[in-house]
Order: C-alpha cells, then structure tokens, then sequence
C-alpha cells in the first residue's frame, strides 16, 4: 500500500492540475503543516501529564506545553499555568499522522456522517474538532480514564475554500455532501 505522500506525488498532483486548471505542478495546493491543539484548561500536574503523553502517543512527537499569558481571578487562573500542549507535524510525519487520521481514527468516529465543510477559512485552511482521544487506535481505550477533545489545523497552500476543498477530497479526507 502505498503512503499518503506517495499518493499525493504520483494521483493528486496530476488531478488536481486537471480538475483546477492549473498548467504549472508547482501550482498546485500542497500541504504544509498540521497543527494538533489539545486545550485541558486548569488540572492537576498528573492529569496534565497524563494527557501530554496521550498527544505524544497520537502524534508520534513530543508537544509543546502552553500556558496561560494573563492571570484571570473568575477562573483561578494565574499567568503561566499550564492550560494546554499543541504539536506541528511537517514532512513524513505530517503525512503519516493524516494518514493515520483519514484510514483508522475518523472512521471509529460514532454516528460518523461525514466532515463538514464549514471549518475552511478564507486562505484555504482547514480546521475539525475531535470531541473524544479514543478515536486514535494508538490508544488503549482501558487506560483513558476522561474523554478529551482536540483540534486538528491542516495548514495549505490552497488559495481559496474550493483549492482546499479538492486538495483534501483528493487526498481521502471524507467530507458530508451537502
């Protein structure tokens, strides 16, 4: 089987020349990096590590911790509380890890109908929330002791919403027709 990078080199590139009109392969929109954003709010220290190390697992990378720029009394919040971690995956493990998403963790996603296309902004990126970590068979479902969500950025070169959108239903991604 052949991997989604390889794919996207030897299919994609060609239908998408065909179906977007573009004369020059270089044109035409490619990936450029996948941002996996995992917000946990105020825990304790073993929750937050507990749940860093479940991204580790998912994204084959170690994240980066983010903390909190202002302290916010309401919510006992203090300046530089860990409140989250994120990951940027680039190259081959860009690929692996949609791969991965696309193949294995979408479809394990309940009363699955589809990815809407709402989440496109206007320069042609494309963002899904992930309401539940066990989607990803990395994880051992008996361990996970919480449900947490995440959001997944893919990050193109697309110029628009319709660029973005062909690039990704090229690449597998299965979005809900309208």
């Amino acid at each position: 089987m052949a991997t989604l990078k390889e794919k996207y080199r030897s299919e994609v590139v060609q239908k998408l020349q065909e179906q977007l009109g573009i004369a020059n392969r270089l044109r035409v929109p490619r990936l450029t990096k996948v941002v996996v954003n995992m917000g946990m709010g105020i825990r304790d220290k073993d929750v937050i590590k507990r749940l860093t190390d479940e991204l580790t697992t998912i994204a084959g990378q170690k994240p980066v911790q983010t903390k909190a720029r202002k302290s916010i009394s309401n919510f006992k919040l203090r300046e530089g509380m860990v409140i989250g971690a994120m990951v940027t995956l680039r190259g081959d493990r860009m690929y692996e890890f949609l791969d991965r998403l696309i193949n294995a963790a979408i479809p394990r996603i309940r009363d699955f109908r589809g990815l809407s296309t709402r989440g496109f902004d206007s320069r042609g990126n494309y963002t899904l929330g992930i309401k539940d970590q066990t989607i990803f068979p990395e994880l051992d479902p008996d361990q996970i002791k919480e449900a947490q969500g995440m959001d997944i950025t893919i990050v193109t070169t697309a110029r628009d919403r319709a660029e973005a959108l062909a690039l990704l239903r090229a690449l597998g991604m299965p979005f809900a027709e309208n």
